[in-house]
């Protein structure tokens, strides 16, 4: 198991691009991250009767940036505080990656059979339920107050993110300021909240720490947007075309639409998977793809750039920096 890593070794777990900032931080980042993925599998191990289950979701893979991020912004005197901060970001985010899959059906995620699709509706609810509530306990455990409020306000914009998309499922009218402002709740939140985390947990004022996991979280998300379209299937682990079929209108096809507004008279409920794959070859027709890379990328540099007077070390900073950029490479 990854959480028997040595002293100073990289856990297994970890993929690009975050093996590149743990290759540049020095010892103290691995061996963090250790306990990071030791407190996660005994988490989900005393998970009773969803045990299995919880098992299977945190060995599926992950690229574990949220807890990074977390111990990044604590910097190498990162402690337990720190540490617990970490499970819980990405028990929270485990947690709404089920319950996504609840709501969408979806039968695959990185390329195994969800939750969902091998156990059924209410056995994936109930873990994503369970997921949430350990990560609340871990924090309550420690006596972490204060990242208890951070973590509660979290995971109301993860809800209130996901009924937004809810709502607008299938509508092509979708404008680009309510898609950002779904992007922030459901995917920059968590980044921002996992920043804030790491640099509370040592006692220091978040000051715009914040910001920084907000943008690059929206970077990331608009990447992962046009890897949907762009696929393939091997590398992203589900169809491609997926938020198509689920009725889910992202910036490629916003930015397309206004290109070819023929595509903004699609039906998407009557897509299947073969005329999905069709919409996906019309939107990468258009340059709308270049175009969203260019606005992620523009969002890691400001990213970048407001760590600017931020109190943040040299040294801090440039893993910072790192794992934005990563964000970037992970999808070239």
């Amino acid at each position: 198991m990854t959480g028997n890593a040595d002293e100073g070794s990289r856990p297994r777990s970890l993929p690009e691009p975050v093996t590149a900032v743990t290759d540049t931080a020095g010892a103290w980042l691995p061996a963090r991250m250790a306990e990071v993925e030791k407190g996660l599998l005994a988490a989900v191990e005393g998970d009773g009767e969803l045990a299995e289950d919880a098992v299977l979701t945190l060995n599926a893979g992950g690229k574990r940036m949220r807890p990074m991020l977390v111990l990044l912004c604590a910097g190498p005197e990162a402690g337990d505080a720190a540490v617990r901060a970490g499970i819980a970001v990405e028990l929270v985010h485990m947690a709404s990656l089920v319950h996504d899959d609840v709501l969408d059906r979806a039968p695959l995620r990185r390329g195994l059979p969800t939750v969902y699709a091998s156990a059924g509706r209410e056995r994936a609810t109930a873990l994503g339920d369970r997921l949430f509530a350990t990560a609340f306990r871990i924090l309550v455990d420690g006596g972490d107050a204060d990242a208890v409020t951070e973590v509660s306000a979290t995971a109301v914009d993860l809800a209130r993110g996901e009924l937004r998309q809810r709502q607008a499922a299938f509508d092509l009218g979708l404008d680009e300021a309510d898609y950002f402002a779904r992007c922030g709740l459901k995917t920059g939140r968590l980044f921002e909240a996992a920043c804030v985390l790491g640099r509370a947990s040592t006692g220091r004022e978040p000051g715009p720490i914040g910001l920084f996991g907000h943008r690059i979280g929206l970077a990331f998300q608009l990447l992962d947007d046009v890897l949907d379209i762009s696929g393939p299937p091997e590398r992203t682990g589900k169809a491609r075309g997926t938020d198509l079929l689920d009725g889910t209108v992202t910036l490629p096809l916003i930015v397309a639409g206004r290109r070819d507004p023929s595509l903004r008279e699609i039906d998407l409920r009557a897509l299947d998977e073969s005329s999905a794959e069709a919409v996906c070859d019309r939107i990468e027709a258009t340059g709308a793809l270049d175009e969203v890379r260019s606005r992620a990328i523009a969002l890691i540099d400001e990213a970048k750039a407001g760590l600017t007077g931020a109190g943040i070390e040299p040294g801090q900073r440039e893993l910072l920096e790192l794992i934005a950029d990563g964000v970037v490479l992970r999808y070239s």
